[in-house]
């Protein structure tokens, strides 16, 4: 690869992470054209970017995005996820997404790849394998922000609801009052 197109997938990164509160990086190695083709689909369909790069290329963006800011573990990145093949998923701020894809993807084509190295959400890393399900249960802003919505909607709900039926049950006894 020459220094243009290796700038280019830099700068690629470069937009893509510092745009987004969430990326993944995964090993999806060993995986047969069609099933690669299936994650690829899986994540256009969810709205996910899954973008094959060179772990220098990663470790270059990441610098260039988060070397003057303090996150915590940022060097463990590099040491623990940055070695044999690497994809990356960003997610925008569907946090969950990626997680619920690679999910999705082991259970229908019953493979244990892709596997997560790290995944980086909304200032926080996780690391591992193990963290899928952790992930995967997190809920992103807009499912917070219905969470809220229908709470603060049902006490209206059920005092509107009681109010109806309670005119009901007024008219009710009323017309039988007046029909003895």
């Amino acid at each position: 690869m020459n220094f243009d197109k290796k700038k280019a997938v830099v700068d690629y990164l470069i937009e893509k992470i510092s745009t987004n509160n969430c990326f993944y990086i995964i090993d999806a190695s060993e995986l047969s054209v069609p099933d690669v083709d299936k994650l690829r689909r899986n994540c256009f369909e969810a709205n996910v970017n899954y973008k094959v790069a060179k772990n220098s290329l990663i470790n270059i963006a990441l610098n260039q995005v988060f070397g003057n800011k303090a996150i915590k573990d940022f060097d463990s990145i590099e040491q623990s996820s940055l070695h044999g093949f690497s994809g990356i998923l960003f997610a925008g701020d569907a946090f969950n997404a990626p997680a619920k894809i690679i999910e999705k993807f082991r259970k229908d084509t019953n493979n244990e790849k892709p596997v997560l190295k790290c995944a980086y959400v909304d200032g926080e890393l996780f690391f591992g394998n193990d963290k899928i399900k952790e992930l995967s249960s997190l809920k992103s802003k807009n499912e917070l922000i219905a969470d809220i919505i229908a709470l603060l909607q049902s006490p209206v709900k059920n005092v509107v609801s009681g109010l109806e039926s309670g005119k009901n049950k007024l008219c009710g006894v009323l017309k039988t009052l007046s029909e003895k």
